[in-house]
């Protein structure tokens, strides 16, 4: 037996289960400018917020003068620096090749300091002996801290053979 619903009834039951078109419209216009609100809000807090990098110090603290016996050229990898203990005394050398900026190595058994992209070579001076570099390796700024430890300004370089005499 087939039931009868009168008016009212179906209209609450519409009403209830789901929306009509006007109510679909109004709910996705503002969930639209509710997503667009806080993407502005984003942006916005990114723009105020600082955006600083982090950038190490140029001036490397590099140890005891006894970690460098005489003869020595000491590679700090880090700071992309050579130390060097000749018997005129201590100098520090930047390891970045003046050709294309590739990091240089030394090479004992040459007795030089060799880039391994395209082939300058440089003496334990920084010289240029062979290869494309235009330049000499530049010498840094060292000098002795009140602690008696060795420090390399890696921002300042100075004219060559200027050696710290301890």
């Amino acid at each position: 037996m087939p039931t009868m619903t009168t008016t009212t009834e179906t209209h609450l039951v519409r009403e209830g289960s789901e929306l009509d078109r006007r109510e679909f419209f109004t709910k996705l216009g503002l969930g639209s400018l509710g997503v667009a609100t806080a993407g502005t809000l984003a942006f916005y807090y990114q723009y105020l917020s600082p955006n600083v990098l982090f950038e190490p110090s140029p001036i490397v603290n590099a140890g005891a003068l006894d970690r460098y016996p005489l003869g020595s050229v000491t590679l700090d990898v880090n700071s992309a620096i050579y130390l060097v203990h000749l018997a005129e005394g201590y100098f520090s050398l930047s390891a970045i090749c003046t050709h294309l900026g590739c990091m240089t190595a030394w090479k004992p058994e040459l007795n030089m300091i060799a880039c391994p992209c395209h082939g300058s070579r440089f003496s334990e001076e920084g010289q240029k002996l062979a290869g494309p570099a235009p330049r000499p390796l530049p010498w840094l700024k060292t000098w002795m801290s009140d602690d008696g430890e060795l420090m390399v300004d890696r921002s300042v370089t100075i004219p060559q053979f200027q050696f710290l005499r301890v």
